[in-house]
């Protein structure tokens, strides 16, 4: 059963959602764009979310700033970015040291900021990041990427414009494509779940 909770990302106290599943190993999730009406009851970020929490982990979801009851306002990516750091302190002052960071859209893409700025994470999950709509030309060296997924008929996030940059991201990641899914995943989130449910039993 997930819990409120808040925690503080600057100056900011931020709103989530936790649930305790482990005591070592945990997920910090992030939602769609706060200006077209994103937040951490998406319907993606709740499949995230249910997929972890079935595979045991500790779950964290969370408003940015600026949306629902966090305080703040829009950080065009960068206090957002503060946002994610805080939420990963939260989970490590839980004594939680195998974190992971999966993200939705504008989600993935601040993720991916922040990870490219040294971000203490364990492995990092990407859906549909929005190639199309936001620029990830700082995005570079993600180590702890380990997979990417979008739909074929994803037009915010295209399946040929990931695929020539993950490779610069990290070669190594795995990149998983749902035949027949928009951005929205509408008809598809229990393929969404499978993907990502058959990655993390593959990782066990």
């Amino acid at each position: 059963m997930e819990e409120q909770i808040i925690f503080s990302s600057g100056a900011c106290t931020i709103e989530g959602l936790l649930e305790k599943n482990s005591e070592t190993n945990g997920v910090v999730i992030t939602h769609p764009h706060p200006l077209y009406g994103g937040n951490m009851h998406n319907n993606v970020v709740i499949s995230i979310t249910n997929t972890y929490q079935k595979m045991g982990y500790t779950t964290l979801r969370f408003n940015f700033r600026g949306v629902g009851n966090s305080q703040g306002s829009y950080g065009d990516g960068v206090g957002e970015q503060e946002d994610v750091r805080a939420a990963i302190s939260y989970l490590t002052d839980l004594s939680i040291n195998q974190i992971d960071l999966a993200g939705y859209s504008f989600g993935a893409w601040v993720n991916a900021l922040a990870a490219s700025n040294n971000l203490n994470i364990n492995n990092m999950v990407m859906v549909s990041p929005p190639m199309a709509f936001t620029d990830f030309g700082s995005v570079s060296n993600l180590s702890r990427l380990k997979l990417v997924i979008t739909g074929t008929r994803d037009d915010i996030a295209p399946v040929e414009m990931i695929n020539q940059a993950y490779p610069g991201w990290n070669d190594a990641a795995q990149f998983e494509v749902i035949d027949g899914a928009d951005h929205f995943y509408a008809g598809y989130l229990d393929k969404l779940e499978a993907g990502l449910t058959a990655y993390l039993a593959g990782r066990e």
